[in-house]
Formats: structure tokens, sequence, C-alpha cells
């Protein structure tokens, strides 16, 4: 576990990344036009991309407090349009009512992982080990005061 907390900044990285590589495949190569909800959520994702490659590169934990809440709203914009899709009586609360419906689903493996839910699972890794990089630096702070001392 310690050497999750410690590389906890680069492997969020590597899963923004991954998560941003896939969104890209999917609206440019696949060919599939994102729902509005879709927009919303890579709103989120992309700049983790940028922030948490630069402040992985500087080893910088400073990012983590401004990361976290773009990881946590983007995990329940992708939470909320999973339950969109999965849920029949939350369609009545669609906010897609023009251009692509966000209750549509391009892909739909093993009848549960959607495109919605690879973003989810992508904004919970993030959310998680940013949360494991940020004890890393509690416990930091914590050896370096006590070797002051």
């Amino acid at each position: 576990m310690a050497w999750i907390r410690q590389y906890g900044l680069y492997f969020a990285w590597v899963v923004s990344l991954v998560a941003t590589g896939g969104s890209l495949y999917f609206s440019e190569i696949a060919l599939f036009e994102p729902c509005k909800l879709c927009w919303f959520q890579r709103i989120f994702m992309y700049p983790l991309t940028v922030l948490l490659g630069i402040a992985s590169y500087r080893d910088d934990r400073r990012i983590i407090p401004y990361t976290l809440p773009l990881s946590v709203i983007g995990g329940s914009i992708s939470l909320y349009h999973y339950l969109l899709q999965k849920v029949p009586a939350m369609k009545s609360f669609t906010p897609c009512t023009q251009g692509v419906p966000c209750t549509g689903d391009y892909i739909n493996w093993f009848g549960i992982v959607t495109i919605p839910f690879l973003a989810l699972t992508a904004f919970v890794l993030i959310t998680w080990f940013l949360m494991a990089a940020r004890t890393a630096e509690s416990d930091e702070n914590e050896t370096a005061t006590e070797q002051e001392a």
C-alpha cells in the first residue's frame, strides 16, 4: 500500500490519460457523437490529464486539493448519466432533450459496462489515487515535523 501512496499522483495521471484517450477514440475513431452529459464529463476529465501530468512530472502533491473536486464532480455526473441509462424511472429526468439522447448506449458490454460506467470507473480510481497520495503527503509532513523536534 505504501507504493500506491508514493505513486498515487502518477497512477491518477495514467488513469486520466487512458480515460481521455478512450473518450477521443470513441468520438474520433468509432465516430460516436457525445451527448450533453458526455461533454460535461469531458470538461472535468481533460484538465485532469494536463494538471496531473505536470504535477506527476514535478512530484508536486500540492495540486491534489485542486484536482480532487474535478474528479468528484466529474464522477457525480458520470454516476447520474449511468443511472439515466440503467434505471428506467430516471429516464423522465433526462436533460438531453435535443441532439444525442443521454439514455442511449453505444456500448453495453456484459449488460452493465457503458461509456458513462467507464468514465465513472476512471473518476473513482483517480479520486482514490489522489486520496492515497494525499495520505502520503501528510505522512511525509509528520515525519519531517518529528525530525525537526
